[in-house]
């Protein structure tokens, strides 16, 4: 894999963080959860496992450094 292609990975786990991130917010302002905003979530986090399974492949592992906008 190449520079370029571990940049875009590691854009692409950041986008998926945000759309984590926003999920759980929405998920957090309601009394009563849907069930398809809660298997939103889980396929959000199956893409974010797969994202890191392929850096890791490619010798980019993520390490997250504290509290940021896109962890």
């Amino acid at each position: 894999m190449n520079v370029d292609e571990v940049e875009d990975l590691k854009r692409a786990r950041g986008a998926l963080a945000r759309q984590r991130n926003a999920i759980a917010k929405r998920l957090g302002g309601i009394d009563v959860a849907p069930i398809s905003m809660a298997e939103d979530l889980t396929r959000t986090l199956l893409a974010i496992e797969a994202v890191d399974r392929a850096l890791v492949d490619a010798g980019q592992p993520h390490v997250d450094i504290g509290a940021s906008h896109d962890a």
